[in-house]
């Protein structure tokens, strides 16, 4: 039987998602361990990527809008002298550059397209997204057939540092070069996109051959579980740690809290203004909610009352925004 709302779990998870499952894969893993459909991930991962995937569970799904908008850090190896359909190595060839012409490569020529690349840039994500066009997904609409053309879109790259360049072979004795990279990068960056492009700008294509996710803001790949060892039920970060985590936090008394969760203005004397979010404690390290602050009052954006009011529902799907 399904937990009630007055127990069902609360909180946030932290996965390490293997290679060839899908982010719903481990959605759905975890409902069963939970024993609640209400479950929601912040930022989908490919099949072939593995890394940081976070899961809301109960009312703390609500938390995941504001967590997949955090910046995100990847690893990933970009190949240069090949392009494939999809930019990564799951699609089809698209064709390889001539030995030659690879082999003229130079690490500094690498290093000055990855600084091209390194900023607020403007970026076409690949054609095989999450992005929705006319209500589909892209990578629905490509498989279907369609011919889909998706409009540039800002997005920041913050860090863009090469770990190392490998020229080598691949498969059919190609040459090629394996560009390992570490990227720091804003919500709805695509990592893909960004091998892609390099080959592009380096005239020998391009596509991402390994990816894996190691933080999505404070949140750290060090500190998740296999989804094998999640245990049944799992143990969660609490919402008012997560919160904590993700914006400046204030302690409220207990009458504040009631009032607060009632949806009432409350005084904040001394608090400064705040353009974000901030997240109201109460007593017990409960979440009551997340306010602005202006004038000396609080103003509520979003309540969390003791139990869920929201009935047990599909997964929360965020994957529009995210990246991959």
């Amino acid at each position: 039987m399904p937990h009630s709302s007055a127990d069902a779990p609360n909180g946030i998870l932290l996965v390490d998602k293997p290679q060839g499952l899908t982010s719903h894969d481990v959605v759905a893993r975890t409902r069963k361990k939970a024993d609640t459909r209400r479950v929601g991930h912040a930022g989908t991962l490919d099949p072939m990527a593995t890394g940081l995937l976070i899961l809301g569970l109960g009312s703390s799904t609500r938390l995941l809008t504001y967590i997949v908008g955090l910046d995100k850090e990847y690893v990933a190896t970009i190949r240069l002298g090949t392009s494939t359909t999809t930019d990564d190595a799951e699609g089809e060839s698209l064709g390889t550059a001539p030995a030659a012409q690879v082999q003229r490569v130079t690490a500094s020529a690498i290093s000055e397209g990855v600084a091209t690349l390194t900023g607020e840039i403007e970026q076409v994500p690949s054609s095989v997204s999450a992005i929705k066009v006319d209500g589909h997904r892209a990578y629905a609409l490509v498989r279907a057939g369609h011919d889909v053309q998706l409009k540039a879109r800002a997005v920041t790259v913050s860090e863009f540092d090469i770990l190392s360049v490998i020229p080598t072979t691949d498969a059919e004795g190609n040459a090629v070069i394996d560009v390992e990279v570490r990227v720091v990068c804003s919500s709805g960056t695509y990592i893909r996109a960004l091998a892609r492009d390099l080959g592009f700008k380096l005239g020998v294509g391009g596509h991402l051959t390994a990816l894996r996710r190691t933080r999505i803001g404070g949140f750290h790949v060090t500190d998740a579980l296999d989804i094998y060892d999640v245990a049944e039920p799992p143990v969660l970060i609490g919402p008012a740690d997560v919160a904590r985590r993700v914006f400046a936090s204030i302690d409220l008394s207990l009458e504040q809290a009631v009032d607060l969760s009632h949806g009432k203005k409350i005084e904040l004397e001394g608090q400064p203004e705040s353009k974000e979010p901030v997240a109201a404690i109460g007593p017990e390290d409960r979440l009551v909610g997340l306010i602005a602050v202006k004038a000396g009052f609080s103003r509520v954006l979003l309540n969390f009352p003791p139990y869920d009011p929201i009935a047990a529902g599909d997964e929360v799907d965020l994957t529009e925004t995210t990246t991959s």
